[in-house]
């Protein structure tokens, strides 16, 4: 399907409206969560969303590569896309799953992030330099270790690394897939745990996951580059979802504290202000992206604005994985892209970018009813 020069300025219009309609939002007060299914909005006017401007999403989405979608406003499902129980890969935001689990075990004492990877007695294919060593695991959480030792896997900003030891630890951030796997390997390492073992008991039942198969979790990456591999994960987009409100909840799920709280709010605050991401292509991706880092989870940075993205939080993934928390809305938007699967609109692999992600999010914004008053 082609995306006609008419549709790219309806959206253009849409997006404007959008930013003249998110000066001012209500939360709703309750706390839903779904139960075996999630709970679905009759009347998107009754949470303050016109029903006509969220079905303009739908040929938007038709033009895109994506698989589904499903956004949930005060816990309950306002709008939903595609096959939300087809499992895919998750891509990058395994690393936000990872920062969930982490949580237990730093409160209870297990992990001490301030321990160098000296001290755990950590190393790699060929070893690590003394420098390296330095680094805690706090810093690899955060992308700031100044370790550049190739990782098992690519997709990541290697490419623009430093110079192995010319980084002290703590000091400049890279998005940097070692980083990323050797907190998977320090997690297993200091809790005694596997990952997917975690992943089952301490956040797939808890939150009651409708469609997790635990055969499908399997590590990836080349053991001869480095022997910290990718703990990949493939997730439904509705089980997405429930990672979201998770979140949105400040780590609790109908009552019980899943995650603590303050580490909940710890991931997803800023330790990387946008401006210091590297590599600095990254700063110019214009306002549309002021994501900072935090703790494997992004942040948004832009503290002088306001409206619906203020306080908000992501995780991004290969290929069209999302998620994104605007807690200004009360509302969670999870997205996913086979991308195993072939493109319906080119001989390519399946892929939405965070250029029409974004536009999926504006055109989200731009379906509230101004003030969340719908007459």
């Amino acid at each position: 399907m082609q995306r006609s020069n008419a549709f790219r300025c309806s959206v253009a219009v849409i997006l404007g409206l959008g930013l003249v309609a998110s000066a001012s939002f209500g939360q709703p007060q309750a706390h839903v969560f779904p139960g075996n299914d999630w709970e679905r909005i009759e009347t998107p006017e009754a949470v303050g969303f016109s029903s006509v401007r969220l079905q303009a999403l739908r040929p938007w989405l038709q033009a895109l590569d994506t698989t589904a979608m499903i956004v949930v406003v005060g816990g309950r499902s306002l709008f939903e896309y595609g096959d939300l129980s087809h499992l895919s890969y998750l891509g990058s935001v395994r690393k936000n799953i990872l920062a969930i689990l982490y949580g237990r075990y730093v409160d209870n004492g297990t992990i001490q992030l301030s321990k160098t990877l000296r001290e755990i007695g950590f190393t790699d294919v060929g070893g690590l330099t003394d420098r390296e060593l330095d680094a805690t695991i706090d810093h690899l959480l955060t992308a700031r270790s100044g370790v550049y030792h190739p990782a098992s896997n690519g997709g990541d900003a290697t490419n623009s690394a430093p110079p192995r030891g010319s980084q002290r630890a703590g000091t400049y951030f890279l998005y940097n897939n070692w980083d990323f796997n050797a907190a998977g390997t320090v997690f297993e390492k200091l809790t005694g745990r596997y990952v997917y073992d975690a992943l089952e008991a301490d956040l797939v039942k808890p939150i009651g996951m409708q469609d997790f198969v635990r055969a499908r979790q399997q590590k990836g990456g080349d053991p001869t580059r480095s022997q910290h591999l990718a703990y990949h994960m493939w997730l439904s987009t509705r089980d997405v979802a429930r990672i979201g409100l998770l979140m949105l909840r400040d780590g609790n799920w109908a009552g019980q504290q899943v995650v603590p709280r303050e580490w909940a709010r710890r991931i997803r605050s800023v330790v990387t202000p946008f401006h210091e991401l590297n590599p600095p292509l990254w700063r110019s991706l214009g306002t549309g992206n002021r994501w900072a880092y935090g703790y494997l989870w992004w942040a948004w940075d832009a503290p002088k604005s306001s409206g619906a993205f203020v306080g908000a939080y992501a995780g991004m993934g290969f290929g069209g994985q999302f998620i994104t928390v605007l807690p200004e809305l009360d509302l969670v938007i999870a997205h996913k892209t086979d991308t195993t699967q072939p493109s319906p609109h080119a001989q390519r692999q399946r892929s939405v970018s965070g250029a029409e992600y974004n536009a999926i999010l504006r055109l989200l914004i731009a379906a509230r009813c101004p003030d969340g008053q719908c007459s």
